[in-house]
């Protein structure tokens, strides 16, 4: 079951912002496309040892843990796709223990954390969404049309959790 996404389209600042972070840093690239925020301006964004604080600093340190697992993941990736096309190539002398011998296995554990570590951060920010409000979310919605404003439906406060799957 997804969830509707009300977010407002990147701006060009935060397009600007995307390109200045690493490849890998898909954990900061999904905070700035979910939160419209970088990691490091979120930091420091809230008063120090506050609830939202304190879930700033976990979606951060989710983001970077999902940074430095995809880049593990790719490392490894890479080491493999290099030690095969010297097979391939004929430049390469096969070991009787195996070509890939514990990467394929590394990079399967490194794809499964990789996987946990994306549903992790996807928790992480909606359970900062939830107590952080951020602006655009905090502000009235302006009145349908044909309505008084005091008919105006109620926005729901209940959000549904993403969906846990895999």
């Amino acid at each position: 079951m997804a969830r509707e996404d009300s977010r407002p389209s990147p701006s060009p600042a935060s397009a600007n912002r995307t390109n200045n972070l690493a490849p890998t840093a898909v954990g900061s690239r999904k905070l700035l496309k979910d939160l419209g925020i970088t990691p490091r301006q979120l930091w420091g964004l809230h008063p120090d040892d506050s609830t939202e604080d304190v879930l700033a600093n976990f979606v951060v340190r989710s983001a970077r843990a999902l940074d430095h697992l995809h880049e593990r993941l790719v490392d490894e990736a890479r080491h493999s796709a290099d030690n095969l096309t010297r097979l391939a190539n004929g430049t390469s002398v096969i070991n009787s223990l195996g070509v890939l011998q514990n990467s394929a296995t590394q990079i399967d554990i490194l794809a499964a954390r990789h996987a946990d570590a994306v549903e992790h951060l996807d928790e992480a920010i909606h359970m900062y969404r939830q107590v952080a409000r951020p602006a655009e979310a905090a502000s009235p919605r302006p009145p349908q049309l044909g309505t008084e404003p005091s008919q105006a439906p109620a926005a729901s406060t209940r959000t549904t959790r993403p969906e846990r799957g895999r």
